[in-house]
């Protein structure tokens, strides 16, 4: 999982942020399943008493908010909370492409840098199965050399296309 979610910059904590600075539980809801609603709408209640003890306290007080509201999304997901995230970090194109993609009502750009992506991989994963084939005769370790990069490929290509077909399972969120 690239760093996002779990990012101080990321959507869950930009959400949180908002819903402390106006006072809204709402706002970051969304982003949370049903089944850890209780548990962040208390951490809520109690940061927002804390954040009237002074500035130290706010801070930390916000900050716990964060890593719960960020650990109850994560366990919505399936996965483990490891830590709130620094902001900044490098998620690579397809995130940031994803979410203009959801901003201006058009995919192509997404489109675009998936497709480049996935027709780079063949490009390399087959030429060094082709490059490998031309020795595949010279023994046995060039052979299995061979064999494991078509292989390889053929798998990659085969989850790469099972991913590409999967049906999410709504309410889960996957990320």
């Amino acid at each position: 999982m690239p760093p996002h979610c779990d990012s101080l910059d990321g959507p869950v904590v930009t959400a949180a942020r908002k819903a402390l600075e106006e006072r809204d539980i709402d706002q970051v809801l969304p982003y949370l399943p049903e089944e850890g609603e209780r548990e962040v709408r208390e951490a809520f209640e109690l940061t927002a008493k804390a954040r009237t003890l002074g500035q130290e306290a706010q801070e930390v007080a916000d900050r716990w908010f964060f890593e719960t509201v960020v650990r109850v999304h994560r366990s919505g997901e399936g996965a483990p909370f490891t830590g709130l995230k620094p902001a900044g970090l490098n998620v690579g194109p397809v995130i940031p492409a994803a979410e203009r993609a959801l901003d201006a009502d058009s995919a192509d750009e997404l489109t675009g840098i998936l497709c480049g992506i996935v027709r780079e991989q063949v490009e390399e994963r087959h030429g060094r199965a082709m490059a490998l084939k031309e020795h595949a005769t010279e023994g046995v370790a060039a052979a299995r050399a061979y064999v494991e990069a078509s292989l390889g490929l053929q798998v990659w290509a085969h989850h790469l296309y099972k991913q590409a077909i999967a049906v999410p399972d709504p309410p889960t969120r996957r990320s």
